[in-house]
């Protein structure tokens, strides 16, 4: 069982170094035009004290344009086959990412009461409400964890916008006869404002208006 007192391993020093190191490269990419991205309203993540970064989920390289856009660490709900992938998997280790399995309601109890500690000790928890990669002409029901811990929590949830990753890197099942790899394509990260959970009084209706907000996020991109 998780201690509740003690700090998670991705709000640690270790962790905090390997994200020191990892996001100059980011930045460094970013600087050379190896990939094209703006980002936007980054300034509207609060700059201390925990919040909850929420995404739409087009593309594997979502969470590395996402956490790369931070300027704060950032632990994240991803799935748990990363852990099993090279250099990936020691990656995730090492940053105190929370692995979460898809169909398996232990693991996701387990992924939330994680969650909830880093949200406890002040961190920023990166989660993606549809739960799975969803490819273009195709939708996903938001799933209710993300609006219950911000409910449980008192921790405002930041909307995000995730545009063009799947142009960089689309899903093999869409691609057709296109690229893999497209690093021309241009990527847009766009954080909206922080929603408080104390204007809510149901779960539903909170994720209700996180997903009309990041649908408006992605209109203005396109």
């Amino acid at each position: 069982m998780t201690d509740p007192t003690r700090r998670p391993k991705g709000l640690g020093k270790r962790a905090w170094l390997t994200t020191q190191v990892v996001r100059r490269l980011l930045r460094a990419l970013a600087w050379s035009n190896f990939v094209d991205v703006t980002v936007i309203g980054r300034d509207r993540v609060p700059v201390t004290g925990a919040v909850i970064v929420a995404s739409n989920h087009i593309s594997m390289l979502d969470a590395v344009f996402l956490w790369g856009a931070l300027r704060r660490r950032a632990i994240a709900i991803a799935m748990a086959e990363l852990w099993t992938w090279p250099v990936v998997g020691w990656l995730v280790r090492r940053l105190g990412q929370i692995p979460v399995t898809r169909r398996n309601a232990e693991s996701g109890r387990t992924a939330l009461t994680q969650a909830e500690q880093v949200l406890r000790h002040g961190g920023v928890l990166i989660i993606y409400p549809e739960g799975r990669l969803v490819a273009p002409g195709e939708s996903e029901p938001y799933k209710p964890g993300v609006a219950k811990l911000s409910l449980a929590t008192g921790v405002p949830i930041v909307p995000v916008a995730t545009t063009g990753t799947d142009g960089v890197l689309p899903l093999r099942r869409t691609r057709g006869d296109g690229p893999a790899f497209n690093r021309r394509h241009p990527v847009i990260i766009h954080f909206g404002n922080p929603i408080d959970p104390a204007d809510f009084d149901d779960p539903e209706k909170l994720l209700d208006h996180l997903r009309h907000q990041i649908e408006a996020l992605r209109a203005q991109a396109n």
